[in-house]
Parts: structure tokens; C-alpha cells; sequence
């Protein structure tokens, strides 16, 4: 009897599936959306975590850096012998500014050493094209691919570079990738611009003799023994190269390139647990749906089979296969779809991040947490209506439900009623006798909404991100960073530079804050009272003095320091004569970038104690005379960089900007699959139950518009319900995903325009549109003999 008990239920499981395919197909890509992208962002962060771990021990990333004014080479031995240390290389790191031929303005390079004999015992470069620089061959370079790329480079180009106030002219002979320079960017940049910074290496020999450190370096990396701690061996380091202008050791988890990277990966995982669960959310609440509505429709079977002798577990085990076929069919589609996707993804990341290989080889783990994730939505969704279907007697079972008891409501009294048309009347009198079926369909409606302003609002973030950050906040038009400390009578010379017409100093220093038990390694920047070109601008109250006397902090580094207005925080001073300080906060602002520390700069400049000197001068500058001053700037000799506040913005939405484009565009695909999922199972269901009560109508003299409008009208009021809701929810989950993606680095406003709300109501309202069209041709074939002969 089971064996064809069974059989004969799973041929019913076949004839459902077929009759309710186009439903089901709607769920089914709704779990896909949801399996698709958790899959997307598992695999990605398996990527880039396989590819940096492979490329970082290829190349024997270094555990520690550190940087010094000028040591004797002997320092290198003294450093071996710090317990944990098990490599040390010393190398010469200096800025340059390079003349490229194809472009004007002055661009910034980073020149470091090759080992004069032998190889790279750390950061080990990756050759692209061409060799390694020979020794003996002072003006041989090899240039990061990038730039070279970015330039039309190849090996035997060449290009002029001021290196100490010495013009020389460089011959490029290959071209490489380093494990530092994964997430290549100037200094005091923000995001890579290969066009304005390029990294070269050249031999030892040939830099010592261009900035006179012969038998000495300024620059260390060193690898530890395998479970050796980094905070102990800084230390010991810092205490070695104190003396020689050390500015503070710190740990490959600090190094630039690799923090970025770093990060990516965090906001990968964010992004992992907050999406997929959206979605899968919303593929529970359908299943929950069709599930509870077919099992109404099917009561007189469910009791059939019962009297038959088919037991709660096959008849509950019938329904769940249902499920499992819909999750089963969305879990395959979502893992082709999620693992093109991933691969998809890592290869943009590959590029953004410059990796020489892409390891991208997902295992089953991402497979299996998504199809499980998914499937449990799915089956967690459709388990109340199961169990309801399990628990109805045989008896109760073969009876129709209980018809709803009809009553004159207050909106069939009110004189709003007596002004609405018959058709109206009935939408209304639906909608508020099932009051709590309607709020699910026109929630399900809203989360689709919610899901695209979480993606739309991006948008308005970034172009308020960058309003803010460099716009309000920034009014010069460059800021010139020098070699070494200058007098401040350099601001008069500048200022006789053609083109400059107004020059504002600022100081830069390097610092370790420490507040109780925590410590950040930030640097102090000195801006003069009453600045007007760079001011500290809060997001909140706009342009600030810097009050003399303490510290100006950020919120971001606050927290970090937990640390409040007033409190004393110790700054060890990483330069100069290192001095060590207790300084109070006097202010504390919020910004959108990094973990800023301000200080006055005649406050700034008394407590370093060598006069009145400053780092760089923020300069604005007459368009019409730019060229001529980029050929001065050019010619400068303690002029380390030159940063333009266009080229910054340019280069930020070219970036992160074209990036997420590309990600709003497929969070709007998925959402809109959410919106025709919801709206089309509901549309259908609806038709499903009310088909004798519509062809009941046209028999009556009921136009087929009419009735028609009596269906849709309904899920269109639903849809304009869903409208604030969705809003609400759609700022509330900005609100989350703005706070979960917030980094040392950046930190997302929550900006939403009345144009964003508009335009994620009116997908919204078209996805409505598409499915109401697609039901009315069935609507338009109602066999109205047959659906009238049906029973109730």
C-alpha cells in the first residue's frame, strides 16, 4: 500500500508542479537571487583570501615595516638578533617627481632599491615584461605595471625624474608587480590613480649615490618566525631606530596596501551576511504563501487521502517535496548563476587590486551553506501550512471551509462608500476582510521596494561622499607636499609661482595616540587658524576652528581611543626629537574619510620644538596660468607630490564611482525579480480563488474590464500601500547596511533624495504592471462553463 501509496502521491506532486509552474518558477528565482548572491560573496572572499595568502607567501610579503631618516647599514645586524626576527632587508625608499611625456601635470613616483647583490629576500617582485634593473646601470628602472600601463610604457621608454633636485632621465627594462603595491596610492591619496603615481625600482648602488645614503638605508622589512608577535619585535625595533629618525615600526596588518585590501575583504563578509538573508527572506514568506492558499484549495483531498489510510507523514512529506522541488530548482540556478557571479566579481577585484594571478577555484562549502540556507527558507516558510495540512481530520477535511461572515462595516456605512463605484466597493470589502493577508502581500511588495533604495541610496552616497569630502571641505585647487620640513617664508615663494594667487601651510606629523589601553598609529596635521582653503569641516556644523592647546579629533579615531572632550591622550611623537606628550581633546568632529587628528600649527610647530616650519601648502591656482606653473612645480627640488582636488574627485568616481554602477544594476535585476515574484503570486492566487466568484460576475453582465479591474484593482491598491512601507523599510535597511559598512577608511552617509524613493516606487509599480498584463490574457480565456461547474 505505501509503495503505491506513494507512487500515486508523487504523480499528484507531478500534475501540481505542472499546473502551478509559472508560481512556482517565480519563487524559484527569488531563492535564486538570494542563493546566487550569499554564493557570490562566499566565493569571492575564498578568492581573494586563497589569492593574496598564495601571492603574499610567494613573494615573502614582510611581517614589519618601518621607516628611518638615514641609518648605517650595521643597524641591520642588530635588528637580526631581535628574538622572532628571522629575515631583515634593508633597502633606500625616496619620492620623486617624474616628467612623463604624454602627460602634464607632475606626477608623483616612489622610487625603492633593489638588492645590490643578490635577490629580494622579501616582497619579491613579480616580472611582467622585460628584466630586473642591472647594478651597474644607474638609470635602469623597472616601473609598476600599472603605471606603466596607464603611461603606454614598455622596456626600452624612457622618461626624466627629479631625483634630489637632480634631473635624470630613466630607462625603463621591464615592468613588475609587488605584494606591496596591491592597492597602489600616493601618499595622502585615497584611491589609486596610476596616471599621478607610479612605484619604480631601481639598484642599490645607483639610488645610494642619487640621495647620498651610501652604506645606509631608510627604509626596513623584516619576516618573523612563525608564531612570533609583531607588537613585541615593533618594540624592540622602535628602541633601535629612534636614534636615526625612526618614524615608528608597524605591522603588515598596517601596511597600506594590505589594510585596503583588508578591508574589501570585511565589507565582502558584511555584505554575505545582510543581502542573502533578504531575499531568502522573502522566498519564505511566497513559499508560506502558495503553500497555505494550495492547501486550502486542496482540503477535500487531503481529507480523501486520510479515509484512505495515508498517514500525517506521507501527506506532510507530499507537501515538503513541493517545497524542496521549488528550493532545488532556485538553489541550482542560483549556484550557476552566484558562481559566474563570484568569478565575475574576483576578476573586477583582481584588476582594482592588482594581483599577477587569480586563484578563483570555490569549493563545495559555499554550495552547501547556500543550498542549505536556501532551503531551510524555503521549507521554514512553507512548515505552518504543512503542519496545518497534517492536522485536519478526515471529516473536517472533506468539508469546504467555514464561508466568511458578512457583515455592513463601517465603510460600507461611511458617505465615503456611497461615492465609490460597485467594483471599488468589492476591493475594499476584500481587503479589509482579510486584513492580514492583504498587509503580507503588500509587505512582500515593500521589501522589494526596501531592497532597491538600499541600492539606489549608494548613488546619492557617493555624490554627497564626495560633495562633502572634497567640495564643501576642500577649496584649493592642489596641495604641494615637500621632501623634508621647509621655513615658513616658503609660503611667500609659492606665492610668486605663476598662477598661485593664494598659498596656505599646513605641517603633517607622524604620531602613535594612545588612551588607556588602546593606541592608532595617525598622523597630526597642523593647519593655521582661521584656515579657508583646507578647513576642518564637520559633516554636521560645517567649517570648525581648530581651538589651540589639544587635540581636534575625529569621531572615528574617538572611538578607536575611547576617548572624549577633555580627557588626556598620550602622543608619542614619531619624529624629531620623538617626544612623548599628554595632550587634551578639545574638539571632536565627524567626517566621512579616515581618522583625522588636527592641532593649531603654531601649537603644533612649539611642541616639535625646531621652529616655524611647515610639511606642504595647500595653493589655489588660476586656470589660465596652470601650465605654466606645472612646468615650475616640475623644476622644484623638495617638492615630494602634488595632489590636484579634481583629478581626486575624477579619479574617485572613476573608481568607486563606475564600481557601483555595476552593483546598483544588479541589486536592481534582483529586487525587480523580488517585486514580479511577490506580485505575480499574488495576482495568481487571487485568480485562483475567486475564478467562480468572476465568472459569476460575467454571467451577470459584468464587462471583462470590469472584472478585470475587480482582480487587479486590488493588488494595485496593494502595490500603492506598499509604497511608505517600503520607504520605511528601505531607510531602515540603508540605515543598517550604511553602519555595517563602515571603516577606518570610509564611512557611508545615509543620504537618501525624494528622487531615489520615486524611482525605486516606480519599478516597483511597473513590475505590477507587467505581471497584471500577464494574468488579464488569463483572465481574458476564463472558460466560464467550466469554472461555474466546479464545486465550492
Amino acid at each position: 500500500m505505501t509503495g503505491l501509496g506513494m507512487t500515486s502521491l508523487n504523480r499528484k506532486l507531478l500534475r501540481e508542479l505542472w499546473r502551478l509552474r509559472a508560481q512556482l518558477v517565480a519563487i524559484a528565482l527569488v531563492i535564486a537571487s538570494g542563493a546566487a548572491l550569499l554564493i557570490m560573496a562566499l566565493s569571492t572572499i575564498e578568492a581573494l583570501k586563497e589569492t593574496t595568502e598564495a601571492y603574499y607567501e610567494r613573494t615573502r610579503f614582510a611581517d614589519v615595516f618601518a621607516e628611518v631618516k638615514r641609518a648605517p647599514e650595521r643597524l641591520a645586524r642588530d635588528i637580526a638578533e631581535i628574538p622572532g626576527v628571522r629575515l631583515v632587508e634593508t633597502r633606500i625608499s625616496e619620492g620623486a617627481i617624474l616628467d612623463m611625456p604624454d602627460f602634464a601635470e607632475p606626477v608623483i613616483g616612489q622610487v625603492i632599491s633593489l638588492p645590490g647583490h643578490g635577490p629580494q629576500l622579501m616582497n619579491t617582485l613579480v616580472l611582467r615584461s622585460g628584466r630586473l634593473a642591472e647594478p651597474d646601470r644607474p638609470d635602469e628602472v623597472v616601473v609598476s605595471e600599472p603605471f606603466a600601463e596607464a603611461h603606454g610604457l614598455r622596456p626600452g621608454d624612457s622618461f626624466s625624474a627629479i631625483l634630489r633636485g637632480r634631473k635624470r632621465t630613466l630607462d625603463v627594462v621591464g615592468t613588475a608587480l609587488s605584494p606591496e603595491f596591491v592597492y597602489a596610492i600616493a601618499p595622502g591619496g585615497l584611491m589609486p590613480d596610476d596616471k599621478r603615481f607610479g612605484v619604480m625600482w631601481m639598484g642599490r648602488d645607483a639610488l645610494a649615490a642619487a640621495f647620498d645614503l651610501k652604506e645606509s638605508f631608510n627604509s626596513v622589512t623584516i619576516g618573523l618566525l612563525r608564531g612570533s608577535s609583531p607588537d613585541e619585535v615593533i618594540a624592540r625595533l622602535d628602541t633601535l631606530i629612534a636614534p636615526y629618525g625612526g618614524t615608528g615600526a608597524y605591522a603588515r596588518a598596517d601596511q597600506t596596501s594590505n589594510w585596503f585590501l583588508q578591508n574589501e575583504i570585511t565589507q565582502q563578509e558584511n555584505m554575505a551576511s545582510l543581502l542573502p538573508t533578504i531575499f531568502l527572506a522573502v522566498a519564505a514568506f511566497l513559499t508560506n504563501m502558495v503553500m497555505a492558499r494550495l492547501i486550502e484549495t486542496e482540503r477535500r483531498e487531503i481529507g480523501l487521502l486520510k479515509a484512505f489510510g495515508y498517514g500525517n507523514w506521507e501527506i506532510g512529506w507530499h507537501y515538503a517535496k513541493m517545497v524542496l522541488v521549488i528550493g532545488g530548482i532556485g538553489v541550482g540556478l542560483g549556484s550557476a548563476l552566484g558562481a559566474w557571479l563570484g568569478h565575475w566579481n574576483t576578476t573586477l577585484y583582481a584588476e582594482f587590486y592588482r594581483f599577477p594571478f587569480l586563484l578563483y577555484r570555490p569549493g563545495p562549502t559555499s554550495f552547501l551553506i547556500a543550498g542549505s540556507v536556501s532551503l531551510g527558507a524555503a521549507l521554514a516558510g512553507s512548515l505552518v501550512a504543512v503542519r496545518r495540512a497534517v492536522a485536519l481530520p478526515p471529516a473536517e477535511a472533506m468539508l469546504p471551509p467555514a464561508p466568511p461572515v458578512y457583515r455592513q462595516s463601517w465603510l460600507s456605512r461611511a458617505a465615503f462608500a456611497k461615492l465609490l463605484d460597485e467594483p471599488t466597493r468589492m476591493i475594499f470589502r476584500r481587503i479589509l476582510r482579510w486584513p492580514l493577508r492583504a498587509f503580507m502581500a503588500s509587505a512582500g511588495l515593500a521589501m522589494s521596494i526596501a531592497v532597491l533604495i538600499m541600492a539606489l541610496q549608494w548613488l546619492d552616497a557617493i555624490d554627497s561622499l564626495v560633495d562633502t569630502a572634497f567640495i564643501r571641505s576642500q577649496h584649493q585647487d592642489a596641495a604641494v607636499s615637500f621632501n623634508d620640513v621647509q621655513p615658513v617664508v616658503t609660503v611667500q615663494s609659492f606665492k610668486h609661482l605663476p598662477g598661485v594667487m593664494a598659498a596656505e601651510p599646513y605641517r603633517s606629523v607622524s604620531a602613535r595616540f594612545r588612551h588607556g589601553h588602546l593606541s592608532k598609529r595617525q598622523g597630526i596635521m597642523g593647519v593655521p587658524a582661521g584656515a579657508t582653503l583646507s578647513p576642518v569641516y564637520d559633516t554636521e556644523r560645517g567649517e570648525i576652528e581648530v581651538p589651540p592647546g589639544g587635540l581636534t579629533l575625529s569621531r572615528k579615531l574617538a572611538e578607536i581611543l575611547d576617548a572624549h572632550m577633555g580627557d588626556e591622550v598620550e602622543v608619542e611623537i614619531l619624529e624629531g626629537r620623538q617626544a612623548r606628550l599628554s595632550l587634551p581633546v578639545v574638539r571632536i568632529f565627524d567626517t566621512y574619510m579616515g581618522t583625522p587628528a588636527y592641532m593649531e600649527l603654531s601649537t603644533l610647530n612649539r611642541l616639535m620644538n625646531d621652529g616655524r616650519v611647515i610639511s606642504g601648502l595647500n595653493i589655489a591656482v588660476d586656470d589660465a596660468q596652470r601650465p605654466a606653473l606645472l612646468r615650475e612645480l616640475k623644476d622644484i627640488p623638495y617638492v615630494a607630490s602634488i595632489l590636484f582636488r579634481q583629478a581626486a574627485i575624477d579619479t574617485f568616481y572613476e573608481t568607486m564611482g563606475s564600481t557601483m554602477y555595476i552593483f546598483v544594476g544588479f541589486f536592481i535585476a534582483f529586487a525587480t525579480i523580488l517585486s514580479i515574484g511577490v506580485t505575480y503570486n499574488s495576482v495568481r492566487i487571487a485568480l485562483s480563488e475567486r475564478a467562480r466568484e468572476l465568472a459569476t460576475l460575467r454571467v451577470l453582465g459584468f464587462s471583462r474590464w470590469e472584472i478585470s479591474y475587480i482582480l487587479l484593482g486590488e493588488i494595485g491598491l496593494l502595490t500603492w500601500l506598499s509604497i511608505p512601507l517600503g520607504s520605511a523599510t528601505g531607510f531602515g535597511l540603508a540605515w543598517y547596511l550604511t553602519s555595517a559598512f563602515e571603516t577606518e577608511l570610509f564611512r557611508v552617509p545615509l543620504v537618501i533624495l525624494d528622487a531615489t524613493y520615486g524611482k525605486a516606487a516606480l519599478i516597483a509599480l511597473a513590475s505590477t504592471v507587467v505581471c497584471a498584463a500577464f494574468v488579464r490574457r488569463r483572465l481574458d480565456r476564463l472558460d466560464l462553463v467550466g469554472v461555474l461547474k466546479t464545486r465550492e
